[in-house]
């Protein structure tokens, strides 16, 4: 039996020769990509790369070797492709994305809906977005305000997209793959939720708490420790004030903003009643013009991966690990129309005119059965 240190000799003289023949591999993929560029071809080619890894896996017996030797390479040709996409880029083959750079959003004059009645939360996340005088207008589903973009009767739209306390706004993901929108903003508030009901009613007299589902979520413990009070789910929190301020009777209340108080002449039983305190909810705004700000700095996208292909996430991610390029989310839905398939949300650091950028998206929309560029924004503008 050889000596440890030996061995380890041995594994170093090939390990030489491995970083060798890499080296050299390398350099014949670059005259790869510079063929590609004369003749404007596309750099992933799946059938090609599906034919060499099954001979390369046939070269040797065993089947744990046969699996080593397909991981080996699929990491190798996927670096090839990234080097590959470079050199494109580098030569001027950029396919454009779509997009058009602007300096700021105007909201002057412009139309801007939310989902609800006075006093939603969207509400007040387009003032804080938009300024505090920005009237806009309230519609009654999410839909409705994405509907309102694609038609072109209004320029933007807020909508919530995830809470730190109850997860996504599921159906706004859905709604963000059926709509061709843009997100061109985004804005986080801090969500405070009173238990709010007529003038003189007491905590003990409420049987029935009307809100959001998601507020009803974000307030669950609340709810546990008071057996009593039925949960009834509405389409919003303001639209649960509302309707406790129309029907007058002292047994209801409403989960809301403790602005609604004000609104609809509402008592404050309670306030702060979420369970987590550090509660916040994220609204993008949505427009339908293709356009980002100068300054943006986050991107967001959604792709389906090819069916049936192990490894598949991993190599788009390797995209981003390869540009160097910072994820801050991923989230997955179930693709519509299809059993078991799913679209991934995806955002990261970035801006489109960066080289680091185009290179990752290039990459993954030619390896992507489905892409799509959601918009890129500047990061969350957080409420003082």
């Amino acid at each position: 039996m050889k000596d440890l240190s030996e061995i380890r000799c041995d594994i170093d003289a090939i390990d030489r020769q491995i970083v060798s023949l890499y080296e050299q591999r390398m350099g014949l993929a670059a005259e790869v990509a510079e063929y590609k560029i004369a003749n404007h071809k596309n750099v992933y080619d799946k059938a090609r790369e599906d034919d060499k890894l099954k001979t390369l896996a046939g070269l040797v017996p065993d089947e744990f070797l046969k699996q080593g030797v397909v991981e080996l390479f699929e990491q190798i040709m996927s670096t090839s492709r990234k080097k590959q996409y470079q050199m494109l880029a580098e030569a001027g083959q950029i396919e454009p994305l779509g997009f058009r750079a602007i300096d700021a959003l105007d909201a002057k004059d412009k139309r801007i809906v939310y989902q609800g009645v006075e006093g939603a939360y969207a509400q007040m996340a387009m003032q804080q977005f938009f300024g505090k005088e920005c009237p806009g207008e309230a519609v009654a589903t999410w839909r409705d305000a994405m509907e309102a973009i694609q038609s072109g009767c209004v320029d933007y739209a807020v909508l919530p997209i995830e809470n730190s306390s109850a997860g996504i706004v599921a159906e706004n993901y859905d709604l963000l793959m059926e709509y061709d929108v843009t997100i061109v903003g985004e804005q986080i508030i801090k969500i405070d939720h009173a238990l709010l009901g007529v003038k003189g009613a007491k905590i003990e007299d409420i049987t029935v708490v009307y809100s959001h589902p998601q507020a009803l979520m974000q307030c669950a413990d609340y709810l546990d420790d008071h057996a009593k009070m039925e949960r009834k789910a509405l389409k919003n929190t303001a639209l649960a004030a509302q309707k406790v301020k129309e029907d007058g009777l002292k047994n209801q209340a409403a989960i809301a903003g403790i602005h609604n108080a004000g609104i609809y002449d509402l008592d404050v039983l309670d306030q702060a009643i979420q369970d987590n305190k550090e509660n916040e909810t994220r609204f993008i705004i949505v427009a339908k013009d293709k356009t980002y700000l100068q300054s943006a700095d986050k991107v967001s996208l959604c792709f389906a991966l090819p069916d049936d292909e192990a490894g598949a996430l991993y190599r788009i991610m390797s995209h981003f690990i390869f540009n160097g390029i910072n994820l801050t989310r991923i989230e997955s839905r179930p693709s519509k129309g299809g059993s078991w398939g799913y679209q991934f949300f995806i955002d990261f650091e970035g801006n489109l005119r960066q080289e680091a950028v185009v290179n990752a998206l290039r990459g993954l929309k030619e390896e992507t059965s489905s892409f799509r560029i959601l918009g890129n924004y500047q990061s969350f503008a957080k409420e003082n």
